[in-house]
């Protein structure tokens, strides 16, 4: 549901549910699982999309890092992590 209503613009109601599906993650045994990596990418994604860069970057930093442990650096989610984050970054600076 958190990525239908992020698509549609509907921020406000996308955020506590990739919140909450983050916090469900964490509680898996391994927290270093890829879902939650996964979990860290959405809810950055969202907040970049809000232009809430500062809040962004870390998510998709612990995004990434998880995910280059978990499935490896070359793994697609992982390069995708990692594209996300460039692309925070790039956009920032322009």
């Amino acid at each position: 549901m958190a990525g239908l209503y992020d698509s549609q613009g509907r921020y406000t109601e996308a955020e506590p549910l990739y919140i909450k599906a983050l916090e469900l993650r964490q509680r898996l045994p391994l927290d270093e699982h890829p879902s939650i990596a996964s979990s860290y990418n959405n809810l950055a994604g969202l907040y970049d999309s809000q232009g809430r860069y500062t809040e962004a970057e870390p998510l998709y930093i612990k995004a990434l890092e998880i995910a280059e442990r978990s499935l490896g650096v070359n793994h697609p989610n992982t390069i995708i992590f990692r594209e996300n984050l460039q692309f925070l970054r790039d956009n920032r600076q322009s």
